[in-house]
């Protein structure tokens, strides 16, 4: 409810000040009447909404909480309840803090005239170009719930790909990393004790103790040193990298290097695909569809020949043409599509494209999954298993040192 602030004058001539909580401002004038008082100003005073810690901080929505909150909203709007009150309810209900605001600006934007398309336009970081094109066909077409629908279901089949891509590298990373700081803790730690324990034996070392104990000595005196650059070299990648030119060479790199070139290559078309299927049947024009496509690629590569397909369809050309110019694309996807093109089911076989190669993708996850662990297998083996060999070669001789 309300708070208002007033002004007053009493029977006496003497100012009141106060506040009030009521319906509307003509409640508190009908009050202020009823006490005998003649009034001066009224005003509403703005309550301060406290924001969330986390809603400050500018947290992240998650690809999970865009699908559910596309599939309520479909539910919502196809049952026939206005968009402004579908909104305040789904506000209501996202746990997510940062989530929950956008979505309030966006009620509270569409209350106050504007489009919904031009709504969540405003908020970027949550709401894709591809999201933002597809609810403004939607909003054109009449046919917002569909539309969001169609939105849910491609948000999670994105989603269900990404989870695969991201499970295949996990693992191989993490074993990495736990395998890089126990050999780290081995050389800096365990051989300097294995090492005194020697030199108080005497004698001549094993060759490969002896290298081992020099590498662990070399570690240590120039610990901050080789800590340092690693830092700074760190610091200095992250940096090209954010350059034009530095994700040009990551992506091309990505697309190119062994193992997992293949996996990143099939999910770039499989994306591409999906993305285009869908803007395409939910009736963008083709252009805008591709351009939407390059910016939601996620690789630099792949949005360079988007965007030379694009420049070829101004001038003219087929969208098969420049595709298959790019060296990118699998000629499989390029033969589809010109049928796809040729018979006016350019959706369709898009659709068919992406879902040959999700199926493509789940056979290349569990390929890498069935060729990495062998490999990380033998990489512990080779690499933590030589220290030890090493450390222990002196004691299988401890009776000839002691003697």
């Amino acid at each position: 409810m309300p708070t208002y602030r007033y002004t007053a004058k009493d029977v006496t001539g003497k100012n009141v000040t106060g506040i009030s909580d009521a319906m509307d401002q003509r409640a508190v004038i009908d009050l202020l009447r009823k006490q005998a008082l003649v009034i001066l100003s009224i005003q509403e005073e703005k309550k301060q909404e406290k924001v969330p810690f986390a809603a400050r901080m500018g947290g992240k929505v998650k690809l999970g909480e865009l699908v559910l909150f596309s599939r309520q909203l479909a539910t919502m709007i196809d049952s026939g309840i206005p968009l402004v009150q579908a909104l305040e309810i789904l506000s209501e209900q996202i746990e997510n803090h940062t989530f929950k605001k956008i979505i309030s600006d966006v009620k509270r934007d569409v209350s106050a005239g504007a489009s919904f398309c031009e709504a969540l336009a405003k908020h970027p970081k949550a709401f894709s170009p591809l999201f933002v094109q597809m609810v403004k066909a939607g909003e054109s077409s009449g046919s917002l719930d569909d539309i969001m629908d169609r939105l849910a279901g491609y948000l999670e089949k994105t989603d269900h790909l990404v989870r695969k891509v991201r499970a295949a590298m996990i693992y191989p990373a993490v074993v990495t990393t736990m395998a890089v700081l126990i050999t780290l803790v081995l050389m800096l730690k365990v051989v300097p004790v294995f090492k005194s324990m020697f030199q108080d034996f005497g004698g001549q070392l094993p060759l490969p103790t002896q290298v081992l104990v020099t590498i662990s000595d070399l570690l240590i005196h120039t610990f901050f040193i080789w800590t340092g650059a690693s830092v700074a070299a760190l610091f200095l990648l992250k940096r090209y990298l954010s350059t034009e030119k530095g994700v040009m060479v990551l992506d091309t790199f990505k697309l190119k290097m062994p193992v997992f070139g293949v996996l990143f290559r099939k999910v770039a078309v499989s994306k591409f695909s999906r993305t285009l299927a869908t803007l395409v049947k939910s009736g963008v024009p083709i252009l805008n569809a591709l351009e939407i496509v390059g910016k939601t690629a996620g690789n630099k590569v792949i949005e360079n020949a988007v965007e030379k397909v694009r420049a070829g369809i101004r001038e003219g050309e087929s969208i098969t043409a420049p595709l298959s110019r790019s060296n990118v694309f699998p000629p499989l996807v390029v033969r589809m599509i010109a049928v796809g093109e040729q018979t006016g089911e350019l959706e369709k076989m898009l659709s068919k494209i992406a879902d040959f190669y999700d199926d493509q993708v789940d056979a290349a996850v569990s390929g890498l999954t069935s060729l990495i662990e062998p490999l990380v297998i033998a990489f512990l083996g080779v690499v933590i298993g030589g220290i030890v060999i090493c450390m222990f070669l002196p004691i299988f001789k401890i009776s000839t040192l002691v003697q």
